[in-house]
């Protein structure tokens, strides 16, 4: 077969090669080819192998030099609050005085203050800005990535962010998959009326699903914010719509929120800092992913997630940006696998797994995306680095030069290519 593209000159490929979910000491294995070429037709892969590649090519072929660099398939991140206005410097201040992020929240700031700043931004702004984030991202090699609304608090508001995010999913090179969140905070006008707000997202998630604007929910199950109860009546009812479920668990306090999204069946329990040894160890017997998201604690300085006990008892670990604007302000997603190197104490394979293989999995997009196998999209980062761990060794600047999403080059030497 005559293929549309060959990279060759690579240096090494490495790659997941498991089936997902990987778990626990499977999450050390991967796959290293030295010295390989690509060959990729309709945007997937045909081949990957040594030698001549002269039987794929003809005059029509288009030939990319890789220079000798690394060869990883493209990163997926499965957690953020991408679509949002404003941002809230204002409190990085304050968390620095120590007050805490609940008390910022309960003061009527954190997320009620960006809800403000959501709320009256137009569909343009809030869709500029969040392309702006994505095209930093897949600069740094993200080619996939999960994107909440949250930000409304009110039906109107909910759906101009999940436009926003469908419409760049059809518009921006990178895969966006959207998530309802409407349960991400009790807004001011409800803060005496809780029941009447909750009862409000049970009946905008219908009006959500019916327009086809996101098919998995997410709840902020934190005290002072939406209890265990609450959690799991919301995500009950969405589940009976025809969602999939993931909750935000015991992130700061250990409420049990891990083992109800392991009751429900979610897709993911993310943060997991508070988790206690039995929950973890529940985690490892159900194919709930345990998302980690280690740029958090660094943000807020609080502990992270226990990974190695979470490793140790089988659990299958994925590694996200969080990438919002009160917590984890960043779209330098190299910078949080290098977090997971140094503070979760994950080894190099660990981690390649856990941003590729395991995300795609619970993003439900394992079949085309994850690793660098043959039929699957030709999802294809090149990295200035002699070896897997010199990624996570330099810390802080981005290392990936070239980015190819579905065999089309969107990003080389740093710049995107895309046309705005």
């Amino acid at each position: 077969m005559i293929a549309d593209l060959i990279i060759y000159n690579i240096k090494k490929i490495y790659t997941p090669y498991l089936n997902p979910p990987v778990r626990g000491k499977d999450m050390n294995k991967i796959k290293v080819i030295a010295n390989p070429f690509i060959a990729v037709k309709d945007g997937k892969i045909i081949y990957i192998g040594t030698g001549s590649f002269e039987n794929y090519i003809n005059e029509k072929t288009i030939l990319h030099d890789a220079l000798n660099k690394v060869c990883l398939p493209g990163f997926i991140d499965s957690h953020s609050h991408l679509v949002h206005a404003g941002s809230r410097e204002d409190e990085f201040a304050l968390l620095r005085k120590n007050v805490s992020y609940l008390d910022i929240l309960e003061a009527g700031g954190g997320i009620l203050g960006t809800v403000q700043k959501t709320r009256k931004a137009s569909f343009e702004e809030l869709y500029m800005k969040a392309e702006k984030s994505l095209d930093i991202m897949m600069m740094h090699g993200v080619i996939a990535l999960e994107a909440k609304s949250g930000y409304g608090l009110d039906l109107e508001t909910e759906v101009k962010q999940l436009k926003v995010s469908n419409k760049l999913n059809g518009n921006h090179p990178i895969y966006v998959k959207s998530t309802y969140m409407g349960a991400h905070a009790i807004p001011k006008e409800f803060k005496n009326n809780r029941r009447k707000y909750i009862d409000q997202i049970l009946s905008d998630m219908k009006y959500i699903k019916n327009l086809g604007l996101a098919n998995s929910i997410d709840v902020f199950c934190e005290n002072g914010v939406f209890s265990l109860n609450e959690t799991e009546e919301i995500l009950m009812s969405a589940k009976e719509l025809g969602y999939t479920v993931k909750l935000h668990a015991d992130e700061i306090e250990p409420m049990g929120g891990t083992k109800l999204g392991i009751k429900l069946g979610a897709t993911s329990v993310d943060h997991l800092m508070a988790s206690s040894n039995e929950d973890i160890i529940l985690l490892g017997k159900s194919n709930t992913i345990a998302n980690l998201l280690p740029g958090t604690s660094f943000y807020l300085r609080k502990k992270y997630a226990n990974a190695r006990y979470m490793i140790d008892n089988n659990v299958a670990i994925s590694i996200s940006g969080d990438y919002n604007p009160g917590s984890c302000p960043t779209e330098n997603f190299q910078l949080i696998m290098h977090l997971a190197a140094n503070y979760l104490k994950m080894t190099s394979e660990e981690i390649l797994n856990a941003v590729t293989i395991n995300p795609a999995y619970h993003m439900n997009i394992y079949k085309n995306k994850g690793s660098i196998e043959k039929s699957k999209d030709a999802d294809i980062i090149l990295l200035d680095i002699d070896n897997l761990d010199y990624l996570f060794y330099h810390f802080g600047i981005n290392h990936v030069s070239d980015v190819f999403i579905k065999g089309k080059l969107v990003v080389k030497d740093r710049k995107v290519l895309r046309s705005k």
